[in-house]
């Protein structure tokens, strides 16, 4: 065969070869708009090449070898669209219009309750950050005693732990203290003022099914207190099979769960009940003769009833029962044995509390609402020479009118809470009981102004009986250029009336704590507003990549402090100001069973304070939560995660230091009806006491410093659940 022959040959073969290349050109649209979708990925899994579409929902692919060919088209929040082509396409094929409709069963479950609207989260211009489904689940899994790990591993929320021995803790919100936070059940205030001790530690998350956050002013819904932002803590339901499950958990801090949850419909009636044993055994790691973990032994049962008299009348009723016994302090003492002297540190608490709630639909559109709930808390505090104790009675009442359409809905309403507290022992002469009322009207719309832009305004007017009229507006406005990019930007007014309980109080069990001067005080006012850019996108074929940045600024006027006068301390309202600022960053990458979830927090926080400038103490200015994820549905999952904290400004003038938190939790299905998991939680076994200490002075009469970092360390827990 000469040259010319070869070369004819290999021009032959090439240009069959390009001939047999085909390209796919199509334009993706939001079926109910017509708007084009960008970053919607084009696959062909068989080929394993594919593209994503531009900002005018165009795609080309290129390279396309003849045949027959599987394609997939996908989008979150979107159906998933396959489709089988013959290549070479026939003219009807080529550059078509492809209609993608919106995933209606993924956006149904998740329908946020704090903002009162039907709508679902991606359409309320009200930022509200959820935590449910199987994320809820590991959070349960790791901590299943409280809901101190569910709320600490969210970007910009920090629980605050403030007894180095008894492990109370509170929440913080961007940096701000946790007297700032409403924390609800069902949208009900039931974890204020004095019930406000201990009951991070007391909430068991296994009867949950969703947690929402919002950050920023809530007032105009839930009154006074939401500065920083809520958390409402919605409980399951019965569902139209029953369900009813146990867990037993175990730790090797010689800790023990156990826990069962009951739900099911018989007709027109249905039940829910959960109940728990939660017990603690004295737990010292750094073996410095005081309890990183106290002995504690909490019962909880919630039994609730749902009465459906008729297609559009409900009527809910439960009650809520926590008992504990928790004592921490001298780790011998603790354990029984006879020690002179010893420092101690004993709660006791009990909780009963209702809730009832009346709904009817007056109409598709309209909706009358009728709540009610009542809390009783019993609480002593004891340390060596001293006893804190007293009861608490609150109520808070409720009737709300909702109705609107698919254009705008509007919710009014107006509420009445009553608290009462009577102190049974404490500080001779320095009586902390009180009694208020505070009343209140609001009115909320939710209005499509335009196709892409949705406004939120509300108004709220509450009147306290000892502070006056506090007129509340808020607004949040959401524009949405395209459906995967959303931005929202909010804004209100919020109070907080004089208290005694809040964290400076507590960490000295409220010893020496003088009484309020209602005539010398005003209420602490505040304003607040945020941004966020929410963008979703898939950067590759099969990898998703889902985006949020929030910048938020709060500042509240004349902030409550506590004062040192002589032997005792005083709440004083000095001249000035709290300003929190910074910088929230989500990220989160899905490829096939890989997930990988990135946040950092940046939090400025200080006080300016009769001319001086000050950083708030316990304030970690910077902090990065990294979670790594593999996970086979209904199969097994395992993570890795690492928790960074910066350095923190102490009370006492000095920094503490730097740490990470590290940890791997798994669990493996065993069928449809059975679970092992298995959490090493802290494995690096950060604690403060490795590299500071927690208390100067002696063991029998300790002065604690900040608690700024873990103390309890690594701890190992695993256990079993039980679907039957």
């Amino acid at each position: 065969m000469d040259l010319k022959s070869i070369v004819s040959g290999i021009a032959l073969f090439m240009l069959c070869g390009l001939s047999a290349q085909n390209n796919f050109l199509a334009r993706v649209v939001e079926a109910e708009s017509g708007e084009p979708l960008l970053g919607v990925s084009i696959y062909f899994p068989q080929l394993q090449i594919g593209g994503t579409t531009n900002a005018s929902g165009n795609v080309v692919i290129e390279a396309i070898p003849n045949g027959t060919h599987q394609l997939q088209i996908s989008f979150v929040g979107f159906e998933t669209l396959e489709m089988t082509l013959r290549f070479p396409l026939d003219e009807r094929q080529q550059n078509q219009t492809l209609q993608l409709h919106t995933s209606h069963e993924e956006m149904e479950e998740v329908v946020i309750r704090s903002t009162r609207s039907t709508r679902t989260i991606e359409d309320i211009p009200t930022r509200v950050e959820f935590i449910a489904g199987e994320e809820l689940t590991e959070k349960g899994n790791m901590k299943p005693g409280d809901i101190r790990m569910l709320l600490n591993e969210s970007t910009g929320i920090q629980t605050q732990q403030t007894s180095a021995t008894s492990y109370n803790s509170s929440i913080r919100i961007q940096g701000l203290d946790g007297k700032y936070t409403q924390l609800l059940r069902d949208g009900m205030p039931l974890y204020s003022g004095f019930s406000g001790g201990l009951s991070l530690m007391q909430i068991a998350p296994l009867d949950l099914k969703q947690v929402e956050v919002i950050k920023g002013a809530s007032s105009t819904l839930y009154g006074g207190g939401a500065i920083a932002g809520l958390v409402n803590l919605i409980t399951k339901t019965p569902g139209e099979e029953r369900e009813l499950s146990f867990m037993v958990n175990g730790t090797s801090a010689l800790g023990l769960d156990v826990s069962g949850f009951y739900a099911e419909k018989f007709g027109n009636t249905g039940t829910t009940v959960f109940g728990s044993y939660n017990r603690g055994a004295p737990y010292d790691p750094a073996d410095i003769g005081l309890t990183a973990i106290p002995e504690f032994e909490r019962f909880t049962l919630n039994p609730k009833l749902f009465l459906y008299l008729r297609d559009n009348t409900r009527v809910d009723a439960g009650v809520n029962i926590v008992s504990e016994r928790r004592l921490g302090g001298n780790l011998e003492y603790v354990k029984g044995e006879t020690v002179a002297d010893p420092y101690f540190e004993s709660n006791k608490t009990d909780r009963i509390s209702t809730q009832f709630q009346f709904t009817r639909d007056l109409s598709d559109s309209t909706r009358i609402e009728v709540k009610n709930s009542l809390n009783f808390y019993d609480r002593s505090i004891a340390i060596p020479d001293f006893i804190f104790a007293g009861r608490q009675f609150s109520s808070f009442s409720e009737l709300n009118l909702a109705w609107g359409n698919d254009t705008s809905e509007w919710i009014t309403g107006l509420n009445l809470w009553t608290d009462q507290f009577r102190q049974l022992q404490g500080n001779p002469g320095q009586d902390l009981g009180f009694s208020n009322a505070t009343i209140g009207g609001f009115a909320q719309n939710t209005w499509n102004m335009a196709r892409k832009w949705t406004i939120e305004s509300g108004f709220r007017l509450d009147y306290q009986n000892d502070y006056g009229w506090f007129p509340l507006p808020r607004f949040s406005l959401m524009y949405e250029p395209l459906p995967q990019l959303t931005f929202r930007l909010g804004g209100g007014l919020g109070y907080k009336t004089p208290t005694v309980f809040s964290e400076d109080a507590e960490r000295r069990q409220f010893q020496n704590i003088l009484p309020l001067d209602t005539k010398a005080l005003e209420a602490e006012r505040s304003m607040g507003g945020n941004f966020d850019i929410n963008y979703k996108v898939p950067v590759a074929p099969g990898l998703l990549m889902s985006s949020n940045v929030l910048f938020f600024y709060t500042q509240i006027q004349d902030p409550l402090v506590l004062t040192p006068v002589g032997s005792s301390f005083e709440f004083v309202q000095p001249d000035g100001r709290v300003d929190t600022r910074g910088v929230e960053v989500n990220l989160k990458w899905s490829y096939e069973d890989l997930k990988l979830f990135v946040g950092y927090t940046h939090a400025s926080v200080q006080q300016y304070l009769d001319g001086a400038t000050l950083d708030v103490p316990l304030v970690a200015e910077h902090r990065l939560n990294n979670v790594l994820m593999y996970e086979k549905h209904d199969n097994f999952w395992v993570g890795l995660e690492a928790y960074y904290f910066s350095p923190q400004k102490l009370s006492d003038g000095t920094t503490g230091k730097s740490y990470w938190i590290t940890g791997v939790m798994t669990e493996k299905k065993f069928g449809e009806h059975f679970s092992l998991f298995l959490n090493f939680e802290n494995f690096l076994d950060t604690r403060q006491t490795a590299f500071d200490t927690i208390f100067t002075g002696s063991l029998g009469d300790p002065q604690f410093r900040d608690i700024y970092a873990p103390v309890d360390g690594f701890v190992v827990n695993g256990g079993f659940k039980w679907k039957l």
